[in-house]
C-alpha cells in the first residue's frame, strides 16, 4: 500500500514546519520583550531590577510555548496511527 509513505511524509513535513514556525514566533516575541526591555531600562535605570525580573519570567513563557510545539512534533512523529 503506497498510502503509508506518503501518510510518513505529510507527518515528517507538517512536524518540521510547526517547530519552524513556532520557533520563529518565538525568536521574534523574544527579541520584540527585549527590545522593550532595553528601551524602558534605558528610560529609567533605576527600575533596572525589576524590568529584568520580569522579562526573565516573561522569556521563559514564550520558551514555553516552543517546547509545547516540539512535544507536539514528537507525537506526531513517533504516534503510529497503522499499529
Amino acid at each position: 500500500d503506497n498510502s503509508i509513505p506518503l501518510f510518513r511524509g505529510i507527518l515528517i513535513f507538517s512536524a518540521a514546519l510547526g517547530i519552524g514556525i513556532a520557533a520563529f514566533g518565538c525568536g521574534i516575541g523574544m527579541g520584540l520583550g527585549l527590545k522593550g526591555a532595553c528601551e524602558g531600562i534605558a528610560r529609567n535605570p533605576d527600575v533596572s531590577g525589576k524590568v529584568t525580573g520580569t522579562m526573565i519570567l516573561a522569556f521563559a513563557f514564550i520558551e514555553s510555548l516552543a517546547i509545547y510545539a516540539l512535544v507536539i512534533s514528537f507525537i506526531l512523529l513517533y504516534a503510529n496511527p497503522y499499529a
